[in-house]
């Protein structure tokens, strides 16, 4: 029996000796990874607006407007913006986007035409184009239809570490490729990303979108309108009893008669939910959480002009009103349904449906298909091809029939008979008579394509934000994006598609997308480390699972307490130093110098969770510094009382932390924000749904 302890014992060791040297290594990993991470982060060492000036001054060295004809399609590249061109009949414009490969960002400020005639690509480089940028909106200019009007959108560092907003507006003469700055007087629309614009007669409209700030993503339901007669932003100011459509990004905005039709869109939403009980089936407190919500609702926004002898700069009236949800919608509801307007309806095409949203990711199924939305009817109606009619060929002499060739006949006759009259012939001899009858012209082909462009009769590959546009009743579309575990896949091709017929899918041009690199090396340290992340997991949960002294109520901490106090040999050498510590832990929480600091809207455990390691370093200094060995202590007695460091920290910011929350909730946005440790908006523009 002694024997089958002692067996035990040497086994017990054996596995905390395994154990303790998988967790140096483990500590050595991380602390490599850590140092090469700062060495090669931009989340703190890049000045944004310095890179943004030097992209100004490189632009600035174009002397003039140039266009040249590309050798091959643009770069893949995700948001950007997609226009038929409203002064050529044979122009597609395209502007802007970005590129992430896992590892590097790169946005684009080219303007790229395709003319649809000669199947050419053409590059246009301007001294005065807008800064590179993705996620923004341009649409038409109503009365003045031949311009284009663009605003805001993002720009970030390479490695997505920072990023900036933009709050500028522009207009673009699609005829001379000129770009022009817009400064207007008064209020302007505050920097935002993911919304969309629209026209009404003399005024750009402009809805929604979402800000990024350093705590938080901000979805915006602020309706603007500019007007391009008088020059001038107007923001209406509704009813509060006026139901409006909630803040959201990635809807449709379309033209209409009167106004303007909105419909769907994407947000994130603020909600409280438990946290993790522990196995005794005790809450552990509630924390925030960003819930994502795909909107299926639908409003008309009714603009009424200000009477003709109103004074200068007198604003619009409008209106939000509140459809019923449009019949025979998509179902499910999708996020990154992108659509276009085409005669009085709205083309619309993929998305994605984010089924659920679990530590490993999210499953989401994406979509290929096609549908129309009739705005009056407020009806969707499903779009498919179909293989065109084959008519049957008919013989040359069969073909000759009906009143065009009987007029053939009898001018070929009268033709005989002067040819017999000129000879001296009689007219009987007319029907022998050879004559020069010179065919008929026939009308001139057009001229064909450059190359044959293969047809399927299959919409192209589900994929969500793509970008379409319409152009002579042909539905172009462009782009898009589409996700498998961690890679996110841009695509590079165009497809054509005849509104009219339906008869196929023209491929205009694809490429594979091989410029994703990711981080081979992190996926072998995971796979690696597979066990110790479970076994950490499970001392994790079980620190968790007795519940840390500050969310315990004052009897529970009371029986902690007592229970602590009972436990031999180590706990006893811990309570020895616990005036000691707690004295160096007061010193550590209220002076401020290097100790981590609570961060706006951030909750005890969030704050616990971004600093776990912090605070247990600055913990095991203190101990060292009193002359006691943190070997000593297990390590879930190290997180329980770095813990209790953070939550002292925590409540000792508060106030402070409460008047930034107020700040930053009425501050503007435009400014450099860093995105370390931000969860919500992910790396790169995808994720958000836009």
């Amino acid at each position: 029996m002694a024997k089958d302890k002692k067996s035990k014992s040497d086994s017990k060791k054996a596995k905390l000796a395994e154990k303790k040297q998988k967790q140096e290594k483990k500590a050595q990993k991380k602390e490599k990874t850590k140092t090469s991470k700062l060495e090669g982060s931009d989340a703190e060492d890049v000045d944004l607006d310095a890179v943004l000036a030097e992209y100004k001054k490189a632009q600035e060295e174009f002397e003039k407007i140039t266009e040249i004809v590309s050798e091959a399609p643009p770069k893949p590249r995700s948001s950007p913006t997609f226009l038929a061109s409203p002064s050529n009949s044979n122009q597609l414009l395209l502007f802007g986007g970005e590129t992430w490969n896992g590892a590097l960002a790169n946005f684009y400020n080219d303007l790229n035409i395709y003319y649809t005639d000669r199947d050419e690509w053409h590059c246009v480089t301007s001294p005065n184009a807008p800064l590179p940028r993705s996620g923004h909106a341009w649409c038409r200019g109503g009365n003045q239809k031949d311009s284009v009007f663009l605003f805001g959108g993002e720009f970030s560092s390479p490695k997505q570490g920072t990023f900036y907003h933009y709050n500028d507006f522009w207009r673009l003469e699609p005829s001379s490729r000129e770009w022009t700055r817009i400064e207007t007087k008064g209020k302007t629309p505050p920097a935002r990303s993911g919304h969309r614009m629209t026209y009404y007669k003399n005024y750009i409209i402009l809805f929604g979108g979402f800000q990024d700030t350093s705590n938080q993503t901000k979805y915006l339901n602020d309706l603007w309108l500019y007007d391009t007669q008088n020059f001038f932003w107007y923001c209406p100011t509704l009813p509060p009893a006026q139901l409006k459509p909630d803040a959201r990004s990635s809807f449709t905005f379309l033209p209409h008669e009167q106004g303007a039709v909105l419909f769907g869109g994407y947000s994130r939403v603020k909600k409280t939910v438990s946290a993790n009980k522990s196995a005794k089936g005790a809450s552990q407190g509630q924390r925030n959480i960003l819930k994502p919500v795909v909107h299926e609702d639908c409003f008309f926004l009714r603009i009424t002009q200000p009477p003709a002898d109103s004074p200068p700069n007198t604003p619009p009236n409008v209106r939000w009103e509140k459809r019923k949800k449009p019949a025979n919608a998509p179902a499910p509801p999708r996020a990154g349904s992108t659509m276009t307007y085409h005669k009085g309806r709205g083309i619309m095409f993929g998305g994605v449906h984010d089924v659920e949203q679990t530590e490993e990711g999210m499953d989401s199924e994406f979509f290929n298909h096609l549908f129309a939305w009739n705005i009056e009817r407020n009806r969707f109606f499903p779009l498919a091809l179909r293989k065109a009619r084959v008519q049957k060929k008919t013989p040359a002499s069969e073909q000759r029939v009906g009143r065009r060739g009987r007029a053939q006949a009898n001018e070929e006759e009268l033709l005989k008979q002067l040819a017999a009259l000129q000879a001296g012939s009689s007219l009987e001899d007319a029907e022998n008579m050879d004559i020069d009858i010179k065919a008929e012209k026939e009308p001139e082909e057009p001229e064909k394509p450059v190359r044959e462009m293969p047809v399927s009769m299959e919409f192209p590959h589900p994929r969500f934000n793509a970008q379409l546009a319409v152009q002579d009743d042909v539905l172009y579309i462009y782009g898009g994006t589409y996700e498998a575990k961690d890679r996110e896949y841009t695509f590079d091709d165009l497809y054509a598609i005849d509104l009219g017929k339906m008869d196929g899918c023209k491929q205009v041009f694809k490429r594979e997308d091989d410029t994703w690199v990711g981080s081979d090396d992190e996926d072998e340290d995971e796979d690696e480390d597979d066990d110790e992340d479970e076994e950490d997991e499970e001392e994790d949960a079980e620190m968790f699972d007795e519940e840390p002294e500050a969310l315990l109520s004052p009897s529970k901490r009371k029986k902690k307490q007592v229970d602590e106090a009972s436990i031999p040999d180590t706990a006893s050498s811990v309570g020895s130093i616990g005036d000691d510590e707690s004295e160096a832990d007061t010193v550590a929480t209220t002076v401020d110098d290097g100790l981590p600091h609570p961060r706006p809207f951030e909750s005890r455990r969030e704050f616990f969770v971004r600093t776990s390691n912090e605070w247990q370093e600055i913990l095991m200094t203190s101990l060292r510094w009193k002359g006691i060995q943190p070997e000593s202590l297990t390590i879930k007695e190290i997180k329980a009382k770095a813990f209790e460091l953070s939550e002292e920290k925590w409540w000792d910011c508060r106030e402070e932390i409460t008047a930034l929350e107020d700040e930053q909730e009425a501050a503007g946005i435009g400014e450099v924000v860093s995105l370390a440790d931000k969860g919500d908006t992910g790396a790169g523009g995808a994720g958000r749904r836009r």
